[in-house]
């Protein structure tokens, strides 16, 4: 029998998003954590194994991921009790949750904020897939998960949660018509010019306003393991450089940065919001692994009023002047098919609200008086 989309169109909040595993269409593989249906998104969780492989692939209209690692697989890791996934590598690692979904939704991933904070690479893959990160409407099958530690080696076990994915209703109804009307009665942006072509543009911030402390961090290449689910558990200044000078900043092709936006921004309940993909006309550089923001980042209703857009920078081939004030991003806004229950901040993880330039949940705070 074929499924039939009959909600609104639009992102799906989390009272949807657990209908569908309620009736099926979501299979978690085993019981939920409790907080793993976020406001807009849901946490997708690494299976047993993890394989590693030759090279990043796509499996192509024609086969399965399952068929394609049979000739790219070069050892497995059993995450079961917890492995190193070391820098360097591909991993694909089968996912705990599969997908039947209605005809008429989709699905698209990203990183986890803590994820891309890490420079952990790790994108989504879905059987015939042509796209990362993509999910076709009324896909039926497993997830897989690709896994690339960057910078620092990774300890990572069966349920931790590296990607989340996001489901829509009907077609994409991002548009800057949506954003204007947005930041006319809600004021998307705290500061600054608004700039809206494409999406709502976020700016850096190199100006050093704040003489006590740094204005970004860069990470410490052969630093030491980090356990992707243990908080609070390394001492920043270990695994990261601050950054002291004021103006601009010279990217370094090998190295990971983290970096702030100058506007704090706002998600209103209504809607969420994602970083569209980089565009090569802005610079030399990619920013943002982890691209989604729940309704209620950043806004009075999650007590989240002047959260910061907290960018993971790299530089592609070569150096790169970054200064301050340039257009570093730009955000979508998409309306939600319902108002959730609860916006990020109102006690779910939400890890990030109100941040200024901070580093991944997995540091202590950075102490500026050590330096």
């Amino acid at each position: 029998m074929t499924r039939t989309l009959t909600t609104p169109q639009g992102i799906l909040p989390a009272r949807l998003i657990a209908d569908y595993c309620s009736k099926g269409l979501i299979n978690p593989g085993r019981p939920l954590d409790d907080d793993q249906i976020q406001p807009a998104s849901l946490d997708l969780r690494l299976g047993e194994w993890a394989y590693r492989v030759r090279a990043s692939f796509l499996p192509g209209p024609k086969s399965t991921v399952e068929q394609r690692l049979q000739s790219l697989v070069l050892h497995r890791v059993n995450l079961s009790e917890g492995a190193v996934l070391e820098t360097g590598c591909v991993y694909i690692v089968p996912l705990l949750e599969s997908l039947k979904l209605p005809k008429g939704v989709s699905a698209a991933a990203n990183p986890k904020s803590s994820t891309g904070r890490l420079d952990i690479f790790t994108r989504v893959i879905a059987d015939y897939a042509q796209e990362f990160d993509k999910v076709p409407e009324a896909y039926e099958g497993p997830l897989f998960a690709e896994i690339s530690p960057r910078t620092f080696s990774i300890l990572a076990r069966t349920g931790s949660r590296l990607s989340q994915i996001r489901f829509r209703a009907g077609a994409s109804l991002a548009s800057d018509d949506i954003i204007r009307a947005l930041h006319a009665n809600e004021g998307l942006i705290s500061q600054g010019q608004v700039n809206i072509d494409n999406g709502l543009a976020l700016t850096i911030d190199l100006s050093g306003a704040d003489a006590d402390n740094p204005v970004g961090f860069r990470a410490k290449r052969h630093s030491g393991l980090v356990d992707v689910d243990k908080k609070a558990g390394l001492e920043a200044s270990d695994f990261w450089e601050p950054i002291w000078q004021r103006g601009f900043l010279v990217l370094d092709p090998d190295q990971f940065y983290i970096l702030a936006s100058k506007e704090a921004v706002r998600v209103p309940p209504t809607h969420a919001a994602e970083m569209v993909p980089f565009n090569p006309l802005v610079g030399e550089f990619r920013v943002h692994y982890a691209g989604f923001f729940d309704p209620g980042f950043g806004h009075s209703s999650g007590h989240g009023e002047g959260a910061r857009a907290v960018l993971e920078v790299r530089s592609h081939e070569v150096p790169f002047i970054l200064e301050d004030g340039q257009i570093i991003g730009r955000l979508v806004y998409e309306p939600l098919t319902e108002v959730p229950s609860q916006v990020y901040g109102q006690g779910i993880g939400s890890n990030y609200q109100k941040q200024g330039l901070k580093l991944s949940k997995h540091f202590r705070p950075y102490d500026p008086s050590k330096r």
